[in-house]
């Protein structure tokens, strides 16, 4: 996760938190209303995004993205119909908000080779935020394809998301102390968030700093816990931090800023890119 750290949380985004936290907003939203939302909030995510073309051997990475992210290409495979959202939990079992997308994430887990707990955080994130801030469109592809690069969808150093959305171990990178190319960020949690009381450390599966997750996350599972680890809410509180600010992710300048925001060098975006095209891609294909 890049240092470009917003100072305060952006007042449109006060209706994510106020939402999330009320009873109607924790609760999972009726099959019918989610179902007519999805129709419209899934469309942009199974949309191709153009490809970058890889670099050659011997030269330098590809620039960063400069086609629109959802942009459409002709002669593609027709686009799926809408998903619908059901879900019976196993008797003596916690439902999670995430689990009413348990049919439209559970073939695209496998054919995008993604965790299911995972697939339905990112949709979940998508149609919440369509929901809260309409103005973003932000799509599910560009959550995938940044969890892609941060950590294989919780999967990096021996890490698995488990059936709750946990990650197991925890995911904690190596301490930003300046070495190895590394920038310095002295701690600024006292080690609660990120177990280390002198410099400070990405966490998580989509690995955010300290001081960006103390203010921008958010509880998406509804389970009282703000949880960092827990690919629901890190991957609700990724499309918060996507979308501050008051960027479209429908546009060039809007995604491009996005992602530096998340982490600033240019090789960066192009991968988050390319996982993001590759995604859109494979979806399209039925």
């Amino acid at each position: 996760m890049g240092v470009d750290i917003l100072q305060s949380r952006p007042p449109r985004f006060e209706g994510l938190w106020l939402w999330l936290r009320r009873p109607a907003g924790r609760a999972v939203v009726a099959g019918i209303v989610i179902t007519l939302v999805l129709g419209v909030a899934f469309a942009a995510g199974r949309y191709l995004v153009p490809a970058v073309s890889k670099p050659r051997a011997g030269t330098s990475a590809p620039p960063p993205p400069t086609a629109t992210p959802g942009a459409v290409e002709t002669g593609e495979a027709p686009v799926p119909q809408p998903p619908t959202a059901t879900f019976t939990p196993p008797a003596g079992t916690r439902e999670r908000p995430s689990d009413v997308l348990a049919a439209w994430a559970g073939p695209r887990a496998v054919k995008l080779s993604i965790p299911a707990v995972a697939m339905q955080a990112y949709g979940y994130a998508e149609l919440i935020t369509s929901r809260t801030t309409p103005g973003c469109k932000l799509t599910w592809t560009t959550l995938a394809g940044i969890a892609k690069v941060e950590s294989d969808h919780g999967r990096t150093n021996g890490s698995l998301v488990q059936e709750d959305g946990k990650s197991v171990p925890p995911i904690v990178g190596p301490p930003l102390d300046g070495q190895s190319n590394r920038q310095a960020i002295k701690d600024t949690d006292g080690g609660a968030i990120d177990t280390d009381k002198t410099w400070d450390r990405a966490v998580g599966p989509m690995q955010f700093l300290p001081s960006t997750w103390k203010q921008f996350g958010v509880d998406a599972d509804a389970d009282g816990v703000t949880d960092v680890n827990d690919i629901d809410d890190a991957s609700l509180t990724a499309a918060a931090y996507l979308c501050s600010g008051g960027r479209d992710l429908s546009t060039v300048e809007g995604w491009n800023a996005a992602i530096r925001a998340y982490n600033i060098p240019d090789e960066y975006r192009t991968a988050v890119f390319s996982a993001t095209n590759d995604y859109g891609r494979r979806d399209r294909i039925g």
